[in-house]
């Protein structure tokens, strides 16, 4: 006899999704599957919309991780005006997305995953939130909101408004970055590094207590892909593709992005409105690849500043290299902060970003235009192709949580044949299915956070599709 266990809404996610596990007569887990069930139509929308408004209306998608969407589409948006944009205005649009990664990582590990590794996957769902860690652990909690609001102010400098800046645009950024602007994120760096190797320091011991989801959440092999620079360092903003298999194997290296269609399919499937990427030499399912903070740290020869390089050291000691369990990722965030933070002090101490020339200005010279960044979940990848009138004629988007989602299917369902007994619901199980959902720290429509509330409903179907028992979990 089959049963299906829905979990509908996941919560503590950026979007609305469901998943759906599905029993055998033995009431082992037979399949999973992660459903996206809202449809965005971005893709559409800009169609017949001048190629300039492409970063401001594409930007629309994410309320979280605009930047990166601002970033990929000026890029693209380079290519179509066939100019090189002023290193000042490159500069300013790494800050940018330095400070990006810094909040939105911070938004996760602090706000979203944080209240798992204090109360425990089997704790109190009533307190295991945002605001049972501030009762719990102000500091930790005050940490997490301080490189939040830093990460959020750098963006409001340098873009005039925390979200949806308008301020990246076609040819570099609108206007340039002030001294007095500057100075007063350089003031701040001291401390936010603090906070980064603090909160590194109080991170590393906990993993001990997990060892279950680590070997669990998503711990398989698969590839894995990311930006490099020409060293093979990290890099956010520009740079190569590399791709390496599940033993550290370098299978792709310095792929112009603009190529991404030589290795890159994509797949659609009739239960979700998510389509899937894969790795086009191996094939579909089989071209399965992942791709954010644990992928970049797999993919890079090293990170490229000296505390990030000596904590990613210590990282693959612990984690292996490749890492392959998920629940690395939270791990590989924290490197990042701290990553990001010191970018931030060098790029700022450079004077030459001060300069007023920051646009490069000209017509529409070439049809098509690819623009590729890396956002904190990842790699996005923008593809625009316009008419002779610079009109849009279509779009592609292929964003970070599509690439993730075969492995994030294939996590759950390891999770779920580790954690679920079919013959009985428990909330530390529903808890890690979400959880290891949360390890790549998924962006499906990036609007809505359920900080302090856990709606759940769980719903157990005989074959026949009659409903055999629910579990309703409304607040915590």
């Amino acid at each position: 006899m089959t049963k299906t266990i829905s979990i509908n809404p996941i919560t503590r996610i950026e979007g609305h999704a469901k998943i759906t596990l599905h029993l055998n007569d033995s009431g082992t887990v037979e399949q999973a599957f992660f459903h996206t069930t809202q449809f965005r139509g971005f893709e559409k929308i800009c169609e017949g919309r001048p190629y300039y408004e492409m970063p401001a209306l594409m930007a629309r998608s994410c309320g979280i991780c605009p930047v990166a969407h601002l970033i990929a589409g000026a890029k693209a948006c380079d290519e179509i005006l066939a100019v090189k944009i002023p290193r000042p205005a490159m500069i300013l649009r790494r800050l940018m997305n330095y400070a990006q990664i810094v909040q939105s990582h911070a938004l996760c590990f602090f706000y979203l995953s944080s209240p798992d590794f204090v109360f425990g996957f089997d704790g109190d769902p009533a307190i295991r939130n945002i605001a049972g860690l501030a009762a719990k652990d102000p500091q930790l909690a005050r940490d997490g909101i301080r490189l939040r609001q830093f990460g959020q102010q750098i963006i409001e400098l340098l873009g005039g408004k925390r979200i949806h800046p308008s301020w990246i645009v076609p040819g570099g950024v609108s206007e340039p970055l002030s001294r007095e602007h500057r100075d007063e994120i350089f003031g701040k760096l001291p401390e936010m590094k603090a906070i980064a190797v603090r909160t590194l320091q109080t991170f590393k011991p906990v993993l001990q207590s997990y060892a279950a989801e680590i070997e669990t959440f998503g711990n398989f092999p698969s590839l894995f892909m990311g930006l490099v620079d020409e060293k093979g360092e990290l890099e956010h903003y520009d740079g190569k593709l590399r791709m390496v298999d599940s033993v550290g194997n370098v299978i792709v290296h310095g792929l112009d992005p603009a190529q991404y269609g030589e290795i890159i399919g994509e797949a659609v499937e009739p239960w979700t409105f998510m389509k899937f990427p894969y790795y086009k030499p191996m094939g579909y399912p089989a071209g399965m690849y992942r791709v954010g903070p644990q992928a970049r740290l797999n993919v890079v020869t090293r990170c490229g500043t000296p505390l990030a390089d000596a904590e990613l050291e210590e990282y693959r000691a612990f984690c292996g290299r490749p890492a392959l369990s998920a629940y690395h990722n939270h791990w590989a965030r924290l490197i990042e902060i701290l990553f990001c933070i010191e970018r931030l002090e060098r790029k700022l101490a450079d004077d030459s970003i001060l300069d007023k020339h920051v646009r490069a200005g000209a017509a529409a010279n070439s049809l098509d235009g690819i623009g590729v960044a890396e956002a904190p979940r990842g790699t996005i990848i923008h593809h625009y192709h316009v008419d002779d009138q610079g009109v849009m004629q279509w779009a592609n988007m292929i964003i970070a949580t599509g690439h993730n989602n075969l492995a994030m299917n294939r996590s759950i369902l390891q999770v779920a044949r580790g954690f679920v007994d079919g013959s009985r619901l428990t909330e530390g199980m529903l808890n890690r299915v979400e959880a290891v959902i949360r390890a790549y720290d998924p962006c499906l429509s990036c609007s809505t956070h359920a900080v302090g509330k856990m709606p759940l409903r769980v719903e157990l179907y005989t074959p026949d599709r009659a409903l055999a028992d629910t579990l309703v979990r409304d607040d915590a």
